[in-house]
């Protein structure tokens, strides 16, 4: 049984706000990562991120909505609406309990919180809004995106941190098996305001280089931690026959494949879970090693981190290994919207044939790894795996087939 095709792909990221604009600067190797501009970092040793910079949320949703949620949402409608016309699904023409959402979120609206916070302590609690009480929960985009576009099946957020996103993926899998009808899935985050930078600092594992080009160098001897970022992507995922039946423009791809693991507990001897993940994953799309064309790593950042996913892929794939890629380092981790995003990446890698760089890494030899850098690279693309690890413990991987 073949498993649900992608049919729609909208982008929201720190070096290109919509799907096109951001493919074409990954394939250019343009990074987004910069100093923090949206309040002065001077006191914070956290420097650099991936900001969003230009992004209007006026643009994609009504001013009512625009302040009533938090940017992890309104990134959401922005792409949403893009992966809807992409798919050129009119959400009017289907029943509202056929339809789906499903989002990963890690941080929740930080932002929304913290300034409402600040009027709570400033003016006292007449000033803080009603929406206080939603806008900051982790399932405000789920929601606010079932409501905008009357989608009423089986819907969810899942919280696993940057595993959220891949895991996303795998739930809309089961509800379309069950007869949902097309699933909007994916994730998107936003916590670049202080406090939500400070939340995450208390990870040990944010990089504090100030550099933008070497603040973030996943599989590099230099590598001092992972730079934050904002945005994601959202899909639009349906089985085969309703997408040929409703006469989708496109299927970029099929979910062929996902699991989901968890690492032991430390100090127990036993070994990270994503060499696992990696391999249910292949079982479960019925590949072997040999089938998987291009992997988009997980690639932390962390030094014992990225020791431990290139062991895990030299154990997968051989000595004689596969290519590897992490075009994440154009935007940085971005949390639950960072293994969304790198499923686009692997939909539109499939799609035009190429697999997008990693930046400003300098690959160590010893981690024995193809790790595209510099320029993209031409290649026959059939299947791709995307990894992923969570904060926490979590793992996930997908393997994404061409159709």
């Amino acid at each position: 049984m073949s498993g649900p095709v992608i049919t729609g792909v909208g982008v929201v990221a720190p070096n290109g706000l919509d799907r096109e604009a951001w493919w074409q600067a990954t394939l250019d190797g343009k990074s987004g990562l910069g100093r923090i501009s949206r309040f002065d970092p001077d006191r914070y040793p956290v420097q650099v991120a991936g900001e969003a910079i230009g992004f209007d949320p006026a643009d994609h949703a009504p001013q009512r909505l625009v302040s009533e949620t938090d940017a992890m949402t309104q990134y959401a409608f922005a792409a949403t609406n893009e992966a809807l016309a992409d798919a050129a699904v009119d959400p009017g023409s289907l029943a509202d309990l056929d339809m789906a959402v499903i989002t990963a979120n890690s941080s929740g609206g930080v932002e929304f919180g913290q300034r409402e916070l600040q009027k709570l302590y400033s003016e006292g609690p007449q000033a803080v809004g009603a929406y206080m009480s939603i806008a900051w929960f982790y399932a405000a985009t789920t929601g606010q995106l079932s409501i905008r576009h009357g989608m009423r099946g089986p819907s969810g957020v899942v919280c696993s941190e940057q595993a959220g996103g891949l895991d996303a993926l795998g739930q809309s899998r089961r509800v379309l098996a069950k007869g949902t009808r097309l699933v909007v899935s994916g994730g998107t985050d936003a916590s670049l305001s202080p406090y939500g930078l400070v939340c995450q600092m208390a990870n040990g594992r944010v990089s504090q280089e100030r550099r933008p080009d070497r603040a973030y160098v996943p599989f590099d001897d230099e590598a001092s931690g992972y730079v934050p970022g904002e945005g994601g992507a959202i899909l639009v995922l349906e089985s085969g026959d309703d997408a040929r039946a409703r006469g989708a423009r496109r299927s970029y791809a099929e979910l062929a494949g996902y699991a989901a693991t968890f690492d032991p507990q430390p100090g127990s001897g036993r070994p990270p879970g994503l060499r696992r993940a990696a391999e249910l994953a292949l079982a479960d799309a019925q590949v072997a090693a040999p089938d998987i064309d291009v992997v988009f790593a997980d690639g932390y950042g962390v030094p014992e981190l990225d020791r431990q996913e290139a062991e895990a892929l030299t154990a997968v794939f051989g000595p004689e290994g596969v290519p590897v890629t992490v075009p994440k380092t154009m935007t940085g981790r971005l949390y639950a919207g960072g293994a969304a995003l790198d499923s686009a990446a692997a939909v539109l890698a499939l799609r035009d044939q190429v697999i997008p760089p990693s930046v400003n890494s300098r690959p160590c030899a010893a981690h024995r790894l193809d790790l595209v850098t510099g320029q993209p690279r031409e290649a026959r693309l059939r299947t791709a795996l995307v990894l992923a690890r969570g904060y926490g413990g979590f793992n996930a991987a997908v393997v994404l087939r061409s159709v």
